[in-house]
This record gives structure tokens, C-alpha cells and sequence, in this order.
């Protein structure tokens, strides 16, 4: 005979499955390849990942803002984050792919040499943050580590700076 349970105490108030799925994505980096290295994303921000496209040239922006693609009729300026890291230009090719991601309320995709995997990565696991020059934020959010892997973790606001965020916008009204 199988015993009886109060089915009610072992159910999950709502809410509380709420924060921990929230706790867990907060977690979550799409890891992605830029040469040899890996870096990182958290995964809230992302959008999706498509493979390369047609990519629409936009006259007068700095090198590594490569142009717009039109996906499903959204307009989306991308962003070569191998020439944005003043790393040598290399040809896309199959593995390359567009992060596409959600950068302050506006569509970026980033275009990286390829994509590895999504990892949990808890805060205990991620080195201080980094500064840049003269106290400025970084692009670099963290170092994670799980294992013997080290990922390079971004911060997209920054990646994308305001700037380049008006760049693209303004493309978009073109």
C-alpha cells in the first residue's frame, strides 16, 4: 500500500519558485568563443542565437559596428566583438554566429567566433570585478571559474557603450 501524503506541504508556494528560477538564471552565462579564449554573457539578456545573415553595411560607424540584418522584420545593428576587443579581423565562417541580445531596452546582436555552452556560474565562483582606466566600469563584469575553466564574463551595458547605442538607434531611423 502506498502511504498518503499532504499533497499541499509538499507543493512549492508559487513565489518561491519564482525566486529560485530567478536566482538561477542570474547564474546562467552563455559562454562563446573569441579566438582561443571564452568569455560570457548572462543569459537573461539574451535574445537568441542566430547564424550569420546578409548583413546591411550602415556608412559612417566605428569598424566593429558591422551593419544591420533584418530578422522577422526587426532591424537588429550588430556588433563584431572580435574587432570591438581590437583583435585581428578573421572571415566569418559556419561556427560564427550573432548573440542576439537586449542591451538597455534595445536589440544588439553580437557577432562572435562561436558558441560554446550555457554554465551556472554562482557568484562565489566569479573573481572581483575588474575596473577600467581612471575607476570607469569595465567591460569585463568578472572572471568565472568552474572547474578548470575560466570564462571571461562581459558586462553588456558596457560592452555596448551609450554611444554606440546611439550609433545604432539613429541607424535604425535611417
Amino acid at each position: 500500500m502506498i502511504p498518503q501524503t499532504d499533497t499541499a506541504a509538499s507543493v512549492a508556494d508559487p513565489r518561491q519558485i519564482a525566486e529560485i528560477e530567478a536566482d538561477t538564471i542570474a547564474d546562467m552565462y552563455l559562454t562563446f568563443a573569441l579566438g582561443d579564449e571564452e568569455y560570457g554573457v548572462g543569459i537573461a539578456g539574451v535574445t537568441e542565437i542566430v547564424g550569420m545573415q546578409r548583413i546591411m553595411p550602415i556608412p559612417d560607424m566605428p569598424p566593429y559596428l558591422k551593419g544591420v540584418i533584418n530578422l522577422r522584420g526587426k532591424v537588429i545593428p550588430l556588433m563584431d566583438v572580435r574587432l570591438r576587443f581590437r583583435m585581428p579581423e578573421r572571415a566569418y565562417d559556419d561556427r560564427t554566429v550573432i548573440i542576439v541580445m537586449e542591451v538597455e531596452d534595445a536589440p544588439v546582436g553580437l557577432i562572435v567566433d562561436g558558441v560554446r555552452e550555457v554554465r551556472e556560474i554562482p557568484p562565489g565562483q566569479i573573481d572581483a570585478h575588474m575596473r577600467g582606466r581612471d575607476g570607469a566600469r569595465s567591460v569585463i563584469a568578472g572572471i568565472g571559474r568552474v572547474g578548470d575553466r575560466v570564462s571571461v564574463l562581459l558586462d553588456p551595458p558596457v560592452l555596448v557603450s551609450d554611444e554606440d547605442l546611439t550609433l545604432m538607434r539613429q541607424s535604425e531611423g535611417a
